[in-house]
């Protein structure tokens, strides 16, 4: 059964019931929008020659919701509403979770659906908006390449600043991942020195045997095989600024002669008694305690104090989800001009997912999470499948049990719940859920204006 179509949107609805059809193409008749009725076992088919932007699928007629599935799969960015007579409160939250835009129960509020369907007319455009919104501050959301918006960048990109112009030593922490070259680089960029050479040096990566040669230099004959004369990282990079990546892998015998590089401003070749005159700025870093380290003597403490006159701690990604969609935005961008494709975005199901991942490799493995889904998606838009799988098979927790409840009380509840799990940061909870960020602000609105609700999440408490 198919309406006369109309000019506006295309809507699919898989449903045996005359009854809720007829209501619904009553009240959808001025909203130009074209209706397509078909049964379960006709839905794949019809969605396939349709292509509606909406679905909305009667669960009280369909077998399960395998459907929600196939439809998202199919067409990721498609807005699949749900409906069911005998709904539960777990069901409708994993329907939500798993890409549904909306759970509304039955019978069916013809009247919510049709309000529902032209609010998300206008998300799509808000969403539109808010991109190109995003494109255009991008610059004002990057600091020397690195990229947060979130309290703990923006006071880290403050630091940089002060700190930038003057320093001679910089010791900077923090987990794999965190960006502390990116940080070593922007240091540089913000010295006098920002014209002379950055020089790197990953001491981890350097045979023992060999890292005092590399970082120092070597004279012929010095050892076997050194055939001539060869400078090393500090001479190369004087003027500059060196960038001593895993500062905590050298030897104690390597660490004295950085002191002297530090105190003295001057570099002894290996094999050669003659000192050499270096000006170069240091910037280190690790992922471990060297306080700890210097303690237990693996790690020389005159050295240590010398090298953390500044420490900037870089915080892990788990800490700072708020900088996730901008994060998700700037890697979609790169990765699909890189590979050339026509890639645009992220599914909702895909951003529950990416927003639940605690990513212990931190903003690398985001990075790398992206280019993969990048390369594997064969849509204009990520989703869940083409995510890798340690990031598609990781667990959400778990809402509390809410007992026999409202759809209204469950709707609010889940709202609350996905705030938590963002750290209260409106803008990324209201891109989960699907919905713009006028419509969440006035959700919350209604739920603090009556008794305030539990939140489920134990990681934070929703700001107002």
């Amino acid at each position: 059964m198919t309406s006369t179509p109309a000019p506006g949107i295309k809507l699919l609805i898989v449903t045996a019931d005359a009854r809720l059809l007829a209501q619904v193409e009553q009240e959808l008749r001025e909203e130009r929008v074209a209706i397509t009725a078909v049964l379960a076992s006709a839905a794949m088919q019809a969605f396939m020659l349709e292509r509606p932007r909406t679905v909305v699928i009667d669960l009280a007629t369909t077998a399960d919701s395998e459907l929600l599935h196939n439809v998202l799969n199919v067409d990721p960015a498609v807005e699949v509403i749900l409906a069911n007579g005998r709904a539960s409160i777990d069901n409708a939250v994993e329907a939500i979770q798993q890409g549904a835009c909306d759970y509304l129960p039955k019978p069916l509020d013809v009247k919510k659906l049709q309000s529902r369907i032209a609010g998300l007319i206008a998300e799509a455009e808000d969403r539109k908006k808010t991109l190109e919104l995003d494109q255009e501050l991008m610059d004002a959301y990057q600091f020397q390449g690195i990229i947060g918006r979130s309290p703990l960048m923006l006071e880290l990109f403050a630091k940089l600043r002060r700190v930038g112009p003057h320093f001679q030593t910089v010791l900077v922490t923090g987990e794999t991942g965190t960006g502390k070259e990116l940080v070593a680089r922007a240091l540089h960029n913000l010295s006098p020195a920002d014209s002379q050479p950055f020089v790197v040096s990953n001491c981890s990566a350097i045979v023992q045997t060999l890292l005092e040669s590399e970082l120092f230099g070597h004279v012929r004959g010095a050892f076997t095989g050194a055939t001539h004369d060869k400078i090393g990282v500090f001479e190369h990079a004087d003027g500059g600024t060196v960038f001593l990546d895993e500062i905590g892998e050298l030897s104690l015998e390597a660490q004295a002669k950085l002191l002297r590089v530090i105190q003295n401003h001057e570099v002894q070749r290996v094999g050669s008694p003659v000192p050499r005159q270096v000006d170069v700025r240091i910037v280190a870093a690790t992922n471990r305690d060297l306080r700890q380290m210097a303690s237990e003597g693996r790690f020389r403490e005159d050295l240590y104090y010398r090298i953390a006159m500044v420490e900037l701690r870089l915080p892990r990604l788990a800490d700072r989800k708020e900088d996730l969609p901008l994060l998700q935005r700037h890697f979609v961008s790169s990765f699909a001009k890189e590979y050339k494709k026509e890639v645009t975005g992220i599914t909702r199901r895909a951003q529950i997912c990416l927003s639940r991942h605690q990513w212990p490799g931190n903003v690398r493995e985001l990075q790398n999470a992206i280019g993969t889904a990048c390369m594997m998606t064969q849509s204009r838009v990520i989703d869940v499948l083409d995510l890798p799988e340690h990031v598609r098979n990781g667990r959400a927790p778990q809402p509390q049990q809410v007992g026999l409840i409202s759809f209204e009380e469950l709707q609010n509840k889940h709202l609350l719940y996905v705030l938590g799990e963002v750290g209260g940061n409106k803008a990324r909870a209201a891109e989960i859920l699907g919905v713009s960020r006028t419509t969440l602000y006035e959700m919350l609105s209604k739920i603090h204006s009556r008794k305030p609700i539990q939140l489920a999440s134990r990681k934070a408490e929703v700001s107002s």
